[in-house]
């Protein structure tokens, strides 16, 4: 079973040759990499092609998924940010599980690659992880590592372009309506904290609290309400470089 993996991208060169090197590591190797690049100015596209990624024209992160997707050939899609470290054997799990449980669509349980005393594990567990498995039938999410079948994917008509902040959350949210969807008990992702960095902790919490909650009341933020900039974070974090808090 051919899985696509569809890495978004823009200014990337820091990151994405450890996001493939990880993928390379793994056992399970029937699969192809597909890079949607948004106009990188740095050797991201280069790097990509070196690990046997197929790169092709993005965009914003929705449609750079989107157009990663139609080109794909895998029956199951691995929607990956650029930024993201992941557990050891992760992929080789996932679709072991993926498969095992049935699952159409699934998202991963989320933690930093730093560990700080404003953002660590027990911070993420308790305000995105905890609350994401316990409202799962209610509020299905996923972020940064979404496992969808394409036929289900292509069934909801992919990511909404027009939608600027948690359009991945929406994608789940319409997956989970006409299929299975479950949250990987084995695997974990490993997020930088470069956009807590800039944007601040407390800004950047309250920001995704609202728009989860306006999307589940109103339906998704259509109208930029919630910014998102794509090339805001691409600056490394002071003392974030090749250190990774992911203990198990």
């Amino acid at each position: 079973m051919l899985l696509s993996i569809v890495v978004p991208t823009l200014n990337e060169e820091a990151n994405i040759e450890r996001l493939l090197g990880i993928v390379k590591r793994n056992s399970f190797n029937d699969y192809e990499i597909i890079v949607a690049d948004a106009g990188s100015k740095d050797r991201t596209c280069e790097i990509a092609k070196k690990y046997g990624a197929r790169v092709v024209p993005g965009g914003l992160p929705a449609k750079g998924k989107n157009e990663g997707a139609k080109v794909s050939k895998g029956e199951i899609l691995l929607f990956l940010d650029a930024d993201l470290e992941m557990s050891e054997g992760f992929l080789d799990e996932s679709i072991k599980e993926f498969i095992t449980r049935r699952l159409d669509i699934a998202s991963y349980r989320i933690y930093p690659q730093i560990s700080n005393m404003l953002m660590n594990r027990m911070t993420l567990d308790i305000f995105y992880n905890y609350p994401a498995k316990i409202l799962k039938k209610f509020f299905p999410t996923g972020a940064m590592g979404i496992m969808v079948r394409k036929e289900k994917f292509d069934a909801v008509g992919g990511f909404d372009e027009k939608i600027k902040l948690a359009e991945d959350h929406y994608m789940v949210w319409q997956v989970a309506k006409i299929g299975s969807y479950g949250i990987f008990k084995n695997g974990e992702i490993y997020m930088p904290l470069r956009r807590f960095e800039k944007d601040g902790y407390a800004r950047t919490l309250i920001k995704y609290l609202q728009c989860g909650i306006r999307m589940k009341t109103k339906g998704p933020d259509r109208d930029g309400d919630f910014e998102y900039d794509f090339d805001h974070y691409d600056q490394e974090v002071e003392g974030e470089k090749n250190k990774f808090f992911h203990t198990k």
